[in-house]
């Protein structure tokens, strides 16, 4: 007696496998790739972490906070040739949306270009004058000990 699911191909059950001459054999491996899912939305996944990708806003720095940045800047003008080594905490703008981050540099002030509005520091950073929000370093200590 046959069994009625095999009746309908009792015609190829017997035969031999097929074999291709004209491909390669493939892998288990590869033939499994074949049935994997994929992803149907191409980029999805970093658009989504794009737009859960947090920054900062920029602040508004008051006018009394400007002239002292001023003040720093026209100090570390008139001391270059001493090489003055300073922190500068400044706002870098994101690129992609609306934004940014905050920056620390540390290093030795090479020139301030007031007519690009730039510090150049001697490894090369520039960093844009007007989104400076603080200086600091040992050539302050007496003015921030006046403010304290």
């Amino acid at each position: 007696m046959t069994d009625r699911r095999t009746e309908n191909y009792q015609d190829i059950i017997d035969l031999p496998h097929h074999v291709s001459e004209s491909r390669p054999h493939m892998s288990m491996r590869d033939r499994a790739a074949q049935f994997s899912p994929f992803a149907a939305l191409t980029g999805y996944d970093a658009a989504v972490q794009e737009t859960a990708r947090l920054t900062d806003r920029r602040a508004e720095l008051d006018e009394e906070r400007k002239q002292d940045l001023s003040e720093r800047l026209n100090l570390i003008q008139e001391n270059l040739a001493a090489a003055p080594v300073v922190e500068i905490t400044y706002f870098v703008p994101d690129k992609r949306k609306e934004g940014g981050a905050y920056c620390t540099a540390t290093g030795t002030v090479k020139k301030v270009d007031a007519f690009q509005r730039l510090v150049v520091l001697t490894d090369g950073t520039d960093i844009p004058i007007d989104e400076i929000i603080e200086i600091s370093g040992a050539m302050f200590r007496s003015l921030d000990d006046s403010f304290a």
